[in-house]
């Protein structure tokens, strides 16, 4: 059974910080791309960041988030990471893991950046 749990949401202010956990359980981790998106209130689902399979990992990220999140993954822990920084009250969202392959979700975990 795969499953994907997050972790490391809360309440920040504004210019703080927090890290996402995402750890995988079910598959071979490391032969899969991993990715973040996020769901704001009365908004459709949203890419965040996605990084490669294999020994180049590959980030990528949506405009917004540029400069300010960066997405890891250790594959010893089987654990894709997401480093926000700079945090704005726009990013403000339920953050969920995605595997791609097979496109699996976690449950997600709730993140509130105050003003």
């Amino acid at each position: 059974q795969v499953q994907l749990v997050e972790s490391g949401g809360g309440l920040v202010q504004a210019g703080g910080s927090l890290r996402l956990s995402c750890v995988v359980s079910g598959i071979i981790f490391s032969d899969n791309k991993m990715g973040w998106y996020r769901q704001a209130p009365g908004k459709q689902r949203e890419f965040v960041a996605s990084i490669s399979s294999g020994s180049g990992s590959r980030p990528d990220y949506r405009d917004s988030v540029k400069g300010r999140f960066t997405i890891s993954r250790d594959n010893a822990k089987d654990t894709v990471y997401l480093q926000m920084n700079n945090l704005k009250p726009e990013d403000t969202a339920v953050y969920y893991c995605k595997q791609y392959l097979y496109d699996y979700w976690g449950q997600g975990t709730q993140v509130t950046v105050s003003s």
